[in-house]
């Protein structure tokens, strides 16, 4: 018997949300990954049930649930499509989180409740052309300009960014200081309906093809003064605090993912016979397969402890890079042990291991690469 942080509360939601993931959202993942997009009706679905602020506060918009309403969210969506958990995560994870923590009530009105409802749809911006991890060198910049601020630059790779109604972004608000570079940085929310702003390239990728990715420019995009979230200079502190909610997320559906891919590759080897017995029978597959569901389980373990600090209002660097880490070398192990066993199976184009094989590959790299987690770790334990 396994322990289990979840109440009979959050199985009851659980039922619910399974039951829209396999009705609505599981017949037409084929289709849509063949398209390489989907409809923006699934976030109004998804608001309309109140699937999207799960874990908000009901002032907010939200249904005052905890953090383990939104786990079971992710986990049900991410089982059956990592890329519609990746944009609704967006959603719920990334780019409305900051709103609640840092925002007005003005902008919570026009922002994050519609967001919620799933008639807005939100995106992140944080890389850019020539930045990623490093947020301190960031070059998107915003000028003073009366009551408005004036703002230019690029980011790259924006999920969601080719339909969002708006980006929470990491702005530049003064001139860079090498002695404290990350001093003169703001977050800004920017409606994407303003003149100036273009998405100039969908960006086609090799997985993932349904969570759609964006190159934006910003030439003279004029802000009214109450796009500024939080305080200007506060934008690095916030979005770190961003960050660890992000990876938090990504960790927990691409552990239900793996959890889904592992499944199939045993009901595979359950059923494929050689020489006259399953394949499951020989050692070499059944200890791969042991193998993958140990390691699979430790790393649960270790999301589920960072999902029990979130909740709690822990701010839990450490543990959050060890599962971001984790979790993106145990995915990528899984899939691939999967497509092994299962042989040219595996690698049908269109079915469900070979898409998660392409895309669970962005887990090293998306919210922090494996370098950057290692290398949170390594100054932690005063290494770097």
């Amino acid at each position: 018997m396994r322990l289990t942080p979840f109440t009979e509360e959050h199985d009851l939601l659980r039922s619910a949300v399974r039951q829209w993931v396999e009705t609505e959202i599981a017949p037409h993942v084929a289709d849509w990954e063949e398209q390489g997009d989907f409809p923006d009706d699934v976030f109004r679905r998804a608001g309309e049930l109140g699937f999207l602020g799960l874990a908000f506060n009901e002032s907010a918009g939200g249904q005052g649930g905890d953090y383990w309403s939104q786990v079971v969210f992710l986990e049900e969506v991410g089982r059956v499509s990592q890329p519609i958990a990746m944009v609704l995560s967006v959603q719920t994870d990334m780019a409305t989180p900051p709103i609640l923590e840092f925002g007005s009530e003005a902008q919570i009105d026009r922002w994050l409740k519609p967001a919620l409802r799933g008639e807005l749809i939100g995106a992140i911006g944080i890389t850019e052309p020539d930045t990623g991890s490093d947020v301190a060198s960031i070059r998107t910049h915003a000028r003073r300009d009366g009551d408005e601020w004036v703002l230019n630059g690029s980011k790259m790779y924006i999920t969601n960014g080719a339909r969002a109604d708006f980006i929470t972004m990491v702005v530049r608000t003064g001139e860079l200081d090498q002695a404290n570079p990350w001093g003169s940085i703001s977050m800004f929310i920017v409606d994407t309906n303003l003149p100036g702003f273009t998405v100039s390239q969908k960006l086609e990728k090799a997985g993932m093809r349904l969570s759609d990715t964006a190159l934006l420019y910003m030439d003279d995009v004029r802000l009214p003064a109450e796009a500024l979230l939080g305080l200007e200079g506060e934008g690095f502190t916030q979005i770190m605090w961003e960050l660890q909610g992000e990876r938090i997320g990504v960790s927990v559906f691409g552990v239900a993912g793996a959890r889904a891919v592992l499944e199939a590759a045993v009901d595979y080897a359950r059923r494929r016979e050689t020489f006259g017995q399953p394949i499951g029978s020989y050692q070499a597959v059944s200890h791969r397969l042991a193998d993958m569901a140990t390691e699979l389980e430790a790393v649960q373990a270790l999301v589920y402890e960072c999902c029990e600090l979130w909740n709690r209002g822990i701010y839990a660097t450490e543990e959050v890079a060890m599962a971001k880490l984790a979790v993106g070398q145990m995915t990528n192990k899984v899939v691939d042990a999967a497509v092994q066993t299962m042989g040219g199976a595996g690698l049908v184009e269109g079915e469900f291991v070979s898409r998660e094989w392409l895309g669970m590959r962005i887990g090293r790299i998306g919210g922090g690469s494996d370098e950057v987690q290692r290398q949170i770790l390594a100054r932690i334990m005063g290494l770097a």
